[in-house]
């Protein structure tokens, strides 16, 4: 508590607000700075497809990505297609309603794709999105006409 010397000893009734301010603008650069890097993942070419995107779950899904050269990782950890279905499992934990995406390259071949959709499939997972991107001239959320 912060004592003034004009009110005979009282007390002041106005905080001091720098230092939570200071602290507040370290705080926002220190988002800025690491939001883009939490976006990061396996580099995937994606295809481009003018389609809206589904609407948000409230439990986050789990991304299953193929990369151009035939890895699978799922949540950016590499795994094998024989243990792909476990650790999707492990990921998804106790919740059957959480959604598995998967993000394939575009150069990858359409077999490799069926692979791990059936992989999933056999493994009881039934929802399951693919994940593409949004046409470079068309404006987000909306398809081109």
């Amino acid at each position: 508590m912060a004592f003034d010397a004009r009110n005979n000893g009282g007390s002041m009734s106005q905080i001091n607000v720098t230092p939570l301010v200071d602290v507040m603008l370290v705080l926002l650069v220190i988002f800025m700075v690491t939001a883009p890097i939490l976006q990061q993942g396996v580099a995937v070419d994606l295809p481009e497809v003018a389609t809206g995107a589904l609407p948000a779950d409230d439990v986050p899904p789990v991304v299953v990505s193929l990369d151009a050269r035939g890895g699978f990782f799922v949540d950016e950890e590499a795994v094998e297609l024989d243990g792909l279905a476990a650790r999707v499992a492990a990921a998804r934990g106790e919740r059957p309603e959480t959604v598995v995406l998967v993000r394939a390259d575009q150069a990858v071949a359409y077999g490799q794709v069926m692979a791990l959709m059936a992989e999933l499939r056999a493994a009881g997972i039934d929802r399951v999105g693919l994940v593409t991107e949004p046409p470079s001239d068309a404006p987000s959320g909306r398809p081109a006409s």
